[in-house]
Parts: structure tokens; C-alpha cells; sequence
């Protein structure tokens, strides 16, 4: 699905608030003003969502159903979204590693664990195209949830 719009300057807060939405759901950046998902139940209604807070802003939006003509173009798009998560992932596995080299009380490693898993949920609901960051993120979160004895998180887990 791809969502072409424009949204007036001023205010900003609207733009912003479209803007982090926007970035919240994984969207790829097509251009200024264009961006594409992939299109499932899930991604058509957030979109559609947004498209309205867009007109609601004073913009314009238009979402439309779109294929590439050719797969590399696929690919590339694909690669790139992958690449996103990719690097949130390796942010999530390094802070799950800090956490672990700090030796920190059970309490402070359960409060940590915490925060890491909702912060892994949040970047699975936006991984369309999961990287192989995913499972090293999942092991080192899993590695800190040992220190406490704490449930281990599923590679399964994915959008939620």
C-alpha cells in the first residue's frame, strides 16, 4: 500500500504527530510525502487511520494499492525496510548487553528487562522483513532475562 500526502506546514504539531505515526508503523520513504507498507488487514487500516488525520490536518491524502513493475525494485524496498529494523535491533542487542556487563541487582535487571522486551514489541509490530538482528536481539534479551531467571522471549513473536 502506498500513501501519498501533504500536509500543511503550519501548525507543525499535526505534521509531527503524522510524521511519528508514520515512522511508528515502519513505513518505507518513497519521496516527500510518499510512503509504502505492505498491505495486509493490519497495515491498510493504520494507513487509512492516518490518511484521515492528514485531511482532518487540512493535507491531502491518497492511498493507493501499488506493485512494482520490476522485482528488484522489490527487493530493494524490502531490503531497505529490513535494513531499518536491522539497526534497531543491533541498538536493542548492545543495551541488553550493557545491561548484562554492569552486573546489575535483580531488581534493577528485572526493570531493564522489562523496558528491552516492550521495546522489542514495539520494533516487531514494524519488522516486515525481519533481519537476522532479530534473533541476535531475542538471544541477548534472553541472556539479561537468565541473570534473573526470568520467561525467555520467543523468536517467534514477530508483528504482534
Amino acid at each position: 500500500m502506498t500513501l501519498i500526502y501533504r500536509v500543511p506546514r503550519e501548525p507543525s504539531s499535526p505534521r509531527i504527530a503524522i510524521w511519528r505515526k508514520l515512522r511508528a508503523l515502519g513505513v518505507a520513504q518513497l519521496g516527500d510525502g510518499v510512503v509504502a507498507l505492505p498491505e495486509d488487514a493490519r497495515t491498510r487500516e493504520h494507513l487509512e487511520w492516518v490518511a484521515d488525520q492528514v485531511i482532518e490536518a487540512g493535507g491531502s491524502a491518497l492511498l493507493l494499492r501499488a506493485q512494482t513493475l520490476a522485482r528488484k525494485d522489490e527487493r530493494a524496498l524490502a531490503h531497505a525496510m529490513s535494513r531499518s529494523r536491522a539497526e534497531e535491533y543491533r541498538d536493542l542487542t548492545n543495551r541488553a548487553a550493557e545491561v548484562a556487563q554492569a552486573s546489575p541487582s535483580l531488581a534493577e535487571a528485572a526493570r531493564a528487562l522489562k523496558r528491552l522486551r516492550k521495546d522489542l514489541r514495539t520494533i516487531q509490530k514494524r519488522d516486515y522483513f525481519p533481519p537476522a538482528e532479530r534473533d541476535h536481539a531475542v538471544a541477548a534479551i534472553n541472556r539479561l532475562a537468565d541473570i534473573g531467571a526470568a520467561d525467555p522471549v520467543s523468536t517467534q513473536g514477530g508483528r504482534t
